[in-house]
């Protein structure tokens, strides 16, 4: 299984590494985009919930293929997967990218479509990609095209992968899960509207809630790192900026905190949000589809580009707890439906349908 550490990927492989493994499935889990170490913020093996010896991670710093000029690294980075491959011999490859797709890997392929450049380029900024991203365009169509099996953590996301890279007949939906043990609601609620996200990325638009923050009765706090891979970092005002957190500190918080905010412009699923409802959090999400397709009528829904409207719910849940507990009570019971252990069972399930050669890899178009 490949993962990047620069997002909540990496969380999402290790829950179901975890899961895998607990069911006695051995995992080689390929580390990509930096070292999940001591110290850098990301959940690492020890997090995962299965027995100790069956998750292997395997580290690495290759560039990722959204990154820069990332195509060098992506050459040298399928290499080195090949090589894992000759040695582990695995039964299935599950890719959380797309651009290693193609290789001639001993095993059939299973790929995870979790965000993509070309739809966060027109949700975030409202035009298509620019033309230097033409060969993302078809490093990316080429490796959905090869793979025999693609899932998307939703149906707003799966169908932004066919608007931009043609047909999948081969796809289904599996929603992200995580393992409810691991999260709590505080016995009581604190007076404080919590976000985490990585700060620099316009798609979760804490810029947002930074200017709403400036009327509301309640603090603000935000987590999640400020510096962006190309080294460029944003300030915020009228929050309190708490940095990376560990998982386990981020959950405290969220544990504390009485409201959860995302007026994200682009969220293919949310975990962080999931995260919060499992806390107990009312939520408060951007009004896009993949989010009200998760959340249904258990979140309020403010437009991402409107500051003023997603003050005003914050308010208004701020000085209604009969209301905000009604919608925090809501939000974690569908949390609780969108669990690890379903999860777990819908890719088991995806991967039995590789081994018993259900799916057949669609025709790349020329």
């Amino acid at each position: 299984m490949t993962a990047d550490t620069v997002g909540g990927v990496w969380t999402y492989a290790l829950e179901l590494a975890g899961g895998l493994c607990a069911r006695g499935i051995e995992v080689h889990l390929a580390a990509m985009g930096g070292r999940p170490g001591c110290g850098s913020g990301l959940p690492t093996a020890t997090d995962a919930a299965g027995p100790p010896g069956a998750l292997h991670i395997h580290e690495s710093d290759f560039a990722l293929e959204w990154m820069d000029e990332p195509w060098l690294d992506v050459e040298r980075a399928g290499a080195w997967l090949l090589e894992l491959d000759r040695r582990i011999q695995p039964d299935v490859i599950h890719l959380n990218n797309y651009c290693h797709g193609h290789l001639p890997f001993s095993a059939p392929v299973l790929m995870v479509g979790h965000s993509c450049v070309l739809s966060w380029w027109e949700a975030v900024l409202g035009e298509p990609a620019p033309e230097r991203y033409a060969r993302y365009r078809f490093e990316v169509a080429r490796g959905l095209r090869a793979a025999q099996a693609v899932v998307a953590p939703s149906a707003a996301m799966l169908e932004a992968l066919r608007h931009h890279y043609g047909p999948l007949s081969n796809a289904q939906v599996i929603p992200n899960g995580r393992d409810p043990r691991g999260f709590s609601p505080a016995k009581t609620k604190e007076p404080l509207v919590l976000c985490a996200g990585r700060l620099w990325d316009k798609a979760k638009n804490v810029l947002a809630l930074a200017e709403a923050a400036s009327g509301l009765p309640w603090p603000v706090a935000v987590a999640g790192d400020a510096t962006s891979p190309e080294g460029r970092t944003v300030s915020l005002s009228n929050v309190q900026v708490l940095g990376k957190l560990a998982p386990a500190e981020l959950a405290a918080w969220m544990s504390r905190a009485a409201i959860y905010a995302l007026p994200a412009r682009y969220e293919p699923f949310g975990l962080s949000a999931l995260e919060a409802a499992l806390c107990g959090c009312a939520l408060v999400l951007g009004d896009i589809p993949s989010l009200r397709e998760v959340w249904g009528q258990c979140a309020r829904f403010v437009p991402p580009d409107d500051p003023g409207a997603l003050a005003r719910t914050l308010r208004e849940l701020s000085e209604a707890p009969q209301l905000r507990q009604r919608l925090a009570l809501a939000a974690r019971q569908r949390a609780g439906a969108l669990g690890a252990t379903r999860m777990v069972d819908a890719y088991l399930g995806a991967y039995a349908g590789l081994l018993a050669g259900e799916y057949l890899a669609a025709p790349m178009e020329a």
